[in-house]
């Protein structure tokens, strides 16, 4: 079973904000959605662009290049030209910190 990793501090991602890491290897973006921590692999399955520090509105998040949006909650794609959902990953709140781990091949 993978293990969880700290992201930050809760109070360090006020809503609306995100925080990007590095998970062995793969790049995930943690948003703070309404005080609800949810995560993200942190890119676009259309063109590979970077989704951290695009536009989040509730909870989908724009691509920057064609402006497909995809739900930070599901990771389903919402808008063409997205097709592929983005990998999710279980978030936890702890001891006012933030945790993620990544449990695709658990």
């Amino acid at each position: 079973m993978s293990e969880w990793t700290e992201v930050a501090d809760v109070s360090a991602i006020a809503p609306g904000e995100w925080e990007q890491i590095d998970l062995d290897g793969t790049l995930i973006a943690v948003f703070n959605v309404g005080g609800e921590f949810l995560a993200i692999e942190d890119i676009c399955t259309h063109d590979g662009a970077v989704l951290s520090g695009c536009p989040l509105e509730g909870d989908e998040v724009i691509c920057p290049r064609h402006g497909a949006r995809f739900s930070v909650r599901t990771g389903e794609a919402l808008t063409p030209p997205a097709w592929e959902p983005v990998a999710t990953f279980p978030c936890k709140t702890e001891n006012g910190k933030v945790y993620v781990r990544d449990d695709r091949w658990d």
